[in-house]
């Protein structure tokens, strides 16, 4: 049972070990070429219930969010099939995916 908490212990300090406590800017990429994310290139990704995403793919990092209209209600354009990625979303930075 000792054994058990003390492996129990050193996950817990190896899970927390891992939170780092940053104070970063959301908008900028952190990688080998960070830049601002408005600088990326953009995608749209279709999901089965057709509705659009926005996505990009710098090479290590990968960036989703929703497509909504100035209501705040889902995108749904039709623009491709359902689970299709369209656009130049693999775009906008020196790293090949």
């Amino acid at each position: 049972m000792k054994s058990v908490k003390i492996v129990a212990l050193l996950c817990a300090a190896v899970a927390l070990a891992a939170c780092e406590q940053t104070a970063s800017d959301k908008t900028v990429d952190r990688g080998f070429d960070s830049k601002h994310l408005s600088q990326l290139k953009a995608g749209v990704w279709i999901d089965p219930n057709g509705c659009d995403h926005w996505i990009i793919d710098d090479g290590v990092e990968g960036y989703l969010s929703a497509r909504l209209d100035k209501y705040g209600k889902p995108v749904c354009s039709g623009s491709a099939p359902p689970n299709t990625a369209t656009g130049p979303f693999k775009s906008g930075s020196a790293l090949s995916g």
